[in-house]
């Protein structure tokens, strides 16, 4: 199974991943976090070079074009390529969600445009995790940040860059995931969101592997899995606001 946390820069993407995987494995489910490309580790984790996601210094036609001509090749790679660990769950930091959401916000560029249109050739995930966070807040972790990059800078001091950009991946790019939740960080804990993102997982993990009676599986062998779209408060969240997506399959393992 695969997890993505994605969203604007200084929201805690990292930290969070990172605690999601702690807590899987609290649970005894084996996870792993990861970042850039996926298919690049099922070629190459052979040879235990791993590689840093490759960073732009600013957002450009030319870096929109060329990163999401790596993520289609990526997308195309993972469904020839089998996943070298079935049983450990992916926590991935950022993918092409990010780079389109960016595309968009700051052009629109064409390449960003064509690959929203196109979102469903993308790799999808289980379960795709969107933070946000107010400007003030954003603000005050760059300040904390010593590697800070012109993206980062731009993504918090640009208002209007932040609001469509978020609004790209949740009325976008987020469709294609089998299940979607969108945080604001300041109003919980990461260890509460951690907790809600690890439950929702495993709830509809146990699900997907339990027949229902009456209910046809899809071609995957598991019954399709539906969840309306709400931007009502979830009582599971103290203080914070989730939101589910939908998708017509799910993603696969």
């Amino acid at each position: 199974m695969r997890i993505l946390v994605d969203g604007l820069d200084m929201t805690g993407k990292s930290t969070l991943t990172e605690v999601v995987v702690r807590m899987l494995a609290a649970r005894g489910v084996p996870a792993r976090r990861h970042r850039g490309l996926i298919s690049i580790g099922t070629l190459l984790e052979p040879l235990r070079r791993p590689l840093r996601p490759f960073r732009l210094p600013r957002r450009t036609l030319a870096s929109t074009t060329f990163l999401l001509a790596g993520y289609a090749l990526d997308a195309l790679l993972t469904r020839l390529l089998p996943y070298r660990h079935p049983d450990v769950v992916l926590v991935q930091d950022g993918y092409v969600d990010r780079c389109v959401a960016s595309g968009i916000a700051a052009g629109p560029y064409l390449p960003a445009r064509w690959a929203l249109r196109r979102a469903n050739w993308f790799v999808a995930f289980d379960l795709a995790v969107y933070l946000h966070a107010p400007s003030a807040e954003r603000a005050a972790r760059l300040a904390e940040r010593s590697d800070a990059d012109t993206n980062d800078r731009h993504s918090v001091a640009d208002a209007e860059f932040a609001a469509e950009f978020t609004r790209v991946l949740v009325d976008g790019m987020g469709a294609r995931h089998a299940r979607l939740l969108v945080f604001d960080t300041t109003q919980q804990s990461v260890e509460e969101t951690a907790r809600v993102i690890v439950d929702t997982l495993l709830t509809h993990r146990t699900r997907a592997r339990r027949p229902v009676p009456g209910v046809a599986a899809d071609r995957s062998g598991r019954a399709p899995d539906r969840i309306r779209r709400s931007s009502g408060p979830r009582p599971s969240i103290r203080g914070g606001t989730a939101r589910l997506g939908e998708r017509g399959t799910p993603a696969a393992d």
